[in-house]
């Protein structure tokens, strides 16, 4: 995705990656990233919860604004629940 990123980038259009692979984002280089430390297939966060879903978007769009550094990563804060759930 971030070959292509760049490639939207060149035309004017900015663009901002959701990872939760952070080695092969780290390796790509997309214009700019979050990541997030979650399962594979859940990048927006766990499934049927709306607002979370909601505030990963609103962090990647403000992201989106914020990073002026080309392959910048922003880790962002939220943690699975069901981690928790095992820790405990």
């Amino acid at each position: 995705m971030g070959l292509v990123q760049r490639e939207i980038e060149k035309k004017g259009i900015p663009t901002i990656s959701i990872s939760i692979v952070r080695k092969f984002t780290e390796e790509i280089r997309p214009s700019r990233a979050v990541f997030l430390k979650w399962p594979l297939g859940h990048p927006l966060g766990e499934p049927f919860n709306i607002k979370q879903q909601a505030m990963v978007l609103k962090k990647a769009l403000e992201a989106l604004m914020d990073i002026k550094e080309p392959g910048a990563i922003r880790d962002l804060p939220f943690r699975w629940r069901r981690y928790e759930d095992l820790e405990k």
